[in-house]
């Protein structure tokens, strides 16, 4: 028997072997087969889909079970019911937990019980169709939420900086692997600032794909592409930014089809957007759920932050989705929390520390900043806020307001 997977181009290739966290799909008609894959790879984009495009010898398919399990198989049942219900049987008793989806051709309930009573999950009728299949995935995914098939329950975080060196991107980088210490298993980490992306620096990755690859096939993105697209470290998916940058003055394609295609695909996806006035991030900030304005509590940069605000107002930005984090917070060396919140007439969601020696001794190793250290567990802290693992709360002493920076609020608001 022979055995095929797809490439990234969507031609075929023999495979050797089943693997966990896979869609196997058995069935003798090219047709259905063909009907099928498009439907796949929308509603299970990151998942390898492999082909059988015969029945299998029962001995052969009860031994590559026993060692090697799909997650998901579809069943072509109408080409020849007997050996299919067969099928059926060996996937009952060696591989139990493989959800088998039938697929018939006609509305035949006979079969359709007979398919049932012999292990399958769902079935689903030709012509297929997404109205069909994402319901059955649906209905699987709350019987057994380890499936992992991802839901509309996916966040997009935004994370902008009120001006340069703020430190977004390293927030960024560590938030995502926030996610995956939550128990998010499917976190998706962007580089989406076209000049001077630096997350593949920060992780010492080098991809020959950016997220303009991802662009310019937009209108065809697929599992089987994304898979090619971006690097995994950690357990952490990861688009990169061009190495060369993007010249400022270019104008880039709508960046909506991209994010749409990642709520299908993860759990969790944070983007590091870069300049915050340039039509592409004002696209990409309305496409997320929520933006973190990165700010530090230094004079300049809450003025930044003033006019990123004022910015995002004027292009109808929901004000209610942003949220202000100040970041390598020292209440000595600029404002208070206190009077940042009255000056911007908005609340200050998070606080982190500053914690130089950690942040810079990840930068050296090209790695996330170690668990521990003041900044990693105000980062987590943060993470279970976003979430909703947790109420926000604030842990940060407030000193109270002198007269220097009673002035330097005064000076905000004037300037606003």
């Amino acid at each position: 028997m022979k055995i095929f997977e797809r490439n990234l181009d969507g031609s075929v290739r023999e495979s050797s072997q089943v693997s966990v966290k896979t869609v196997l799909v058995i069935s003798p008609d090219v047709r259905l087969a063909v009907e099928l894959a498009p439907l796949l790879a929308q509603h299970l984009p990151l998942w390898p889909v492999v082909e059988w495009k015969e029945y299998p010898d029962l001995r052969v398919l009860a031994e590559t079970l026993a060692s090697r399990s799909p997650t998901f198989c579809f069943l072509d049942v109408g080409s020849n019911r007997e050996v299919a219900l067969r099928v059926l049987a060996v996937f009952a008793s060696a591989s139990p937990s493989t959800q088998v989806v039938v697929l018939l051709n006609s509305n035949d309930p006979d079969l359709i019980l007979s398919s049932l009573r012999q292990g399958a999950a769902e079935f689903m009728l030709q012509p297929l169709s997404s109205e069909q299949l994402k319901p059955v995935l649906e209905r699987l995914a709350r019987l057994n939420p380890a499936l992992g098939v991802s839901d509309s329950t996916c966040k997009v975080i935004a994370l902008m900086p009120a001006k340069g060196a703020c430190g977004a991107s390293t927030i960024a980088t560590n938030l995502a692997f926030q996610w995956r210490r939550l128990g998010l298993n499917r976190a998706l980490l962007a580089d989406l600032d076209p000049s001077t992306g630096v997350i593949n620096f920060l992780l010492k990755l080098k991809w020959p794909y950016s997220f303009l690859d991802a662009l310019s096939r937009s209108g065809s993105l697929d599992g089987d592409i994304w898979r090619g697209l971006v690097c995994s470290t950690h357990g952490v998916d990861v688009l990169l930014a061009p190495e060369n940058g993007v010249e400022p003055m270019v104008e880039l394609p709508d960046p909506s089809p991209i994010v749409d295609f990642t709520r299908s695909a993860y759990d969790v996806v944070v983007l590091d957007l870069g300049e915050p006035f340039s039509p592409w991030s004002l696209s990409l900030a309305a496409a997320t759920d929520q933006i973190l304005l990165v700010s530090t509590n230094e004079l300049p940069a809450l003025r930044s932050a003033q006019r990123v605000l004022q910015h995002l107002d004027r292009n109808h930005i929901e004000r209610g989705k942003v949220r202000l984090i100040l970041n390598r917070y020292n209440p000595e060396a600029g404002l208070t929390q206190d009077a940042i919140e009255t000056a911007l007439h908005t609340d200050v969601t998070h606080v982190l520390p500053s914690d130089y020696e950690a942040v810079q001794k990840a930068l050296v190793e090209g790695k996330t900043v170690a668990g521990g250290t003041p900044f990693t567990k105000s980062l987590q802290a943060l993470a279970e806020v976003l979430s909703g693992k947790s109420a926000a709360a604030d842990s940060t002493p407030k000193r109270k307001a002198n007269s220097w920076t009673s002035l330097l609020s005064s000076f905000l608001s004037r300037s606003g």
